[in-house]
């Protein structure tokens, strides 16, 4: 979990049968059940194939005009974040 990021809230509507497992679950794992659905998403998000990983939908947004970032984009950063001290 990201406990450092806060957190963003978020209304949705769930079947019955699905609120009393979601109850069960919450009593048996001593777990809120925020934090069991939070879980559910984590899970089916490492779980995509990684052609559907949203995070792909960043790639080629922007122009660095250094033909090598892609293997050098440690230096990159370190040298980036040194700047900013």
């Amino acid at each position: 979990m990201r406990a450092h990021l806060k957190k963003k809230p978020i209304q949705v509507y769930i079947e019955p049968q699905q609120y009393l497992m979601l109850e069960v679950l919450s009593r048996k794992k001593g777990m809120s059940k925020a934090a069991i659905i939070r879980y559910g998403i984590d899970k089916f998000l490492k779980e995509l194939p990684v052609e559907e990983d949203p995070a792909l939908g960043i790639m080629g947004l922007g122009s660095s005009r250094k033909g090598d970032l892609s293997e050098k984009h440690d230096k990159y950063i370190a040298r980036h974040a040194g700047a900013k001290r």
